[in-house]
C-alpha cells in the first residue's frame, strides 16, 4: 500500500457483507463532497454532532434514476476518523444497493479503498498512533467480552500511555548518562540510573507477561483433552458445554476420532477437544484416533489429563507427558465415588456431579491469562511482543554496562518501544498491519 496514494479520494462498502437493515458507504479524500454532490439530493435532519451534518434524501446514479434513499453523513477535515474530508452513505442493506452506490462514487473519481485504509489515513493524519491503529482491528475482530475491552482500552490510549511512561522514564535516565559524559568525574548516582532501569525492567516484564494472553483472547485457545479411554472426557466435555455434544457411554473406547466443540472459558474463545482413549490396540481404526490424540495434545495450548479416580490408577505413557509440562492439567475424574487414589497434583473433578468444575474453570482462567486478565494494557499482537523483548534486552544490557556504553542500549530500547506507537516504523511494517484489515474499516 503506497503512502503516496493517500492523497486521492477512496471509498468502499463499510458494512458487514450479505444482507442487512442498514448498509453504509464510506467516501474519504478530496473529492468526498463532490461525490455527495452529485449523488445525493435531499434535506437535512437537525443534528447537534459537532463537525458534521446528517442529512435525509435519495441517492441518485448517473441518469438521475433513485437507487435508494436514506441518510447523508458529512465531516469536515480535520473532524473525521480519517482527518479528511469525509461522507458516509447510509442506505438500505441489500446487496445491489450498496454495490450501485460504490459503483458510483468510483464513476465520480473515487477508488476502491484497500484493506484498513481509512484507518491507515487516521494514523497517518495522526488521528490514532499505531498501537490504537492495532486496536480498532482487535476491536473489529473480538468474539468475546475479554476481548473487546482490552481492544476498547488499547483504542481508547492505555497501551499508548503505559509505553509512554516506560519512554519517559529511560529518557530520563538516558538524559542522567548523557550529562556523565560531560561531567566525568561525577558519575550517576544510583537513584537516577540503577533504580529506575531495574523499575523499567519489571514494567516491561509484566507487558510482556499480557502478550499470551493477549493472543489467547484475541485468537483464541486449543484445549485438548486426553486420557485412558473411559476416563471421562467425554462426560467433562458435555459439563463445560453444558449440553450433549459426545456420545457417552459404559464401552470402553467408544470416541475413536477426535471431536470439537467451541465454548467461551474466561473471556477466551476455546476449542475443546475430545480424544479417543490412550491405549494399545489391534483395531486399526482405533490405533489412528489414539495417534491422532497424541498429534493433537502436542499441538495444544492446553492439555487436560483425565485419570479415573474411582479405579486403581493405571500408568501412563511418560514419554508423551514429557513435552506437555507447562501446557499440562492433570484431572482426577468421578470424583463423585469413592476415591481408589489420589495425588496432590491433580484437581478432583466430577462431570456427573458438577463437583470441582468451578475450580476447574478457574484453573484454566489462570492458564490461559494468568493474573493480567484485569491489567489496564495489553500486547495484543506478535509485533508490539516483539518491540518490548528487544526493549527489554538493551534495558538489561544498559543495567550491566558501564555508564559511557549505557547510553547505546537505552536508545536502542526508546526506538523499540517508539515501534509499538509507530514512530519510525517501515511502509512494509504498515502494510503488514493494515492489509489484515477488512476493506471499509
Amino acid at each position: 500500500m503506497s503512502l503516496a496514494l493517500r492523497s486521492d479520494t477512496i471509498a468502499a462498502i463499510s458494512s458487514a457483507q450479505g444482507l442487512g437493515a442498514v448498509g453504509i458507504v464510506r467516501v474519504s479524500g478530496p473529492r468526498a463532497h463532490a461525490v455527495a454532490d452529485a449523488v445525493f439530493r435531499g434535506r437535512r435532519v437537525p443534528s447537534r454532532t459537532p463537525g458534521g451534518r446528517f442529512l435525509f434524501g435519495r441517492f441518485l446514479d448517473a441518469a438521475g434514476n433513485v437507487i435508494d434513499e436514506g441518510l447523508l453523513l458529512v465531516f469536515r477535515a480535520p473532524h473525521s476518523y480519517t482527518g479528511e474530508d469525509v461522507v458516509e452513505f447510509q442506505a438500505h442493506g441489500g446487496p445491489a444497493v450498496l454495490a450501485a452506490l460504490l459503483a458510483r462514487t468510483l464513476e465520480l473519481g473515487a477508488r476502491v479503498a484497500q484493506p484498513g485504509e481509512f484507518t491507515l489515513r487516521a494514523y497517518l493524519a495522526g488521528r490514532i498512533d499505531l498501537a490504537q491503529a492495532e486496536a480498532v482491528g482487535a476491536l473489529v475482530n473480538a468474539q468475546t467480552d475479554t476481548a473487546r475491552r482490552q481492544a476498547a482500552m488499547g483504542l481508547q490510549g492505555a497501551l499508548s500511555r503505559r509505553v509512554e511512561a516506560l519512554s519517559a522514564q529511560l529518557t530520563r535516565v538516558l538524559a542522567a548518562v548523557q550529562a556523565m559524559l560531560d561531567y566525568p568525574e561525577e558519575g550517576v548516582p544510583e537513584e537516577d540510573r540503577e533504580r529506575p532501569l531495574r523499575a523499567a525492567v519489571q514494567d516491561l516484564e509484566a507487558l510482556l507477561h499480557s502478550a499470551r494472553a493477549g493472543r489467547m483472547a484475541q485468537r483464541g485457545a486449543r484445549l485438548a483433552l486426553i486420557g485412558r479411554p473411559n476416563a471421562g472426557k467425554s462426560s467433562l466435555l458435555n459439563a463445560l458445554l453444558g449440553y450433549e455434544r459426545s456420545i457417552v457411554t459404559p464401552v470402553a473406547g467408544t470416541t475413536r476420532d477426535y471431536l470439537e466443540a467451541a465454548l467461551e472459558l474466561a473471556g477466551v474463545p476455546v476449542t475443546l477437544i475430545d480424544t479417543a482413549g490412550l491405549r494399545e490396540t489391534l483395531d486399526a481404526i482405533e490405533a489412528a484416533g489414539v495417534s491422532r490424540a497424541r498429534e493433537l495434545a502436542e499441538n495444544a495450548d492446553l492439555v487436560l489429563l483425565l485419570e479415573d479416580g474411582s479405579q486403581p490408577r493405571e500408568p501412563v505413557d511418560e514419554a508423551l507427558l514429557a513435552p506437555l509440562e507447562g501446557r499440562l492439567l492433570r484431572l482426577r475424574t468421578k470424583a463423585d465415588l469413592p476415591a481408589a487414589w489420589e495425588d496432590e497434583r491433580s484437581l478432583p473433578v466430577s462431570a456427573a456431579s458438577g463437583l470441582g468444575l468451578p475450580e476447574l474453570r478457574e484453573a484454566l482462567r489462570q492458564r490461559l491469562l494468568g493474573d493480567v486478565a484485569l491489567a489496564e494494557a495489553w500486547l495484543s499482537s506478535p509485533r508490539q511482543a516483539d518491540a518490548a523483548e528487544r526493549a527489554l534486552a538493551h534495558v538489561r544490557a544498559a543495567l550491566e554496562l558501564p555508564d559511557e556504553l549505557a547510553s547505546y542500549e537505552l536508545e536502542a530500547a526508546l526506538e523499540a518501544l517508539a515501534e509499538i506507537h509507530g514512530r519510525n516504523v517501515s511502509e512494509d511494517v504498515l502494510d503488514a498491519i493494515f492489509s489484515n484489515f477488512c476493506v471499509g474499516k
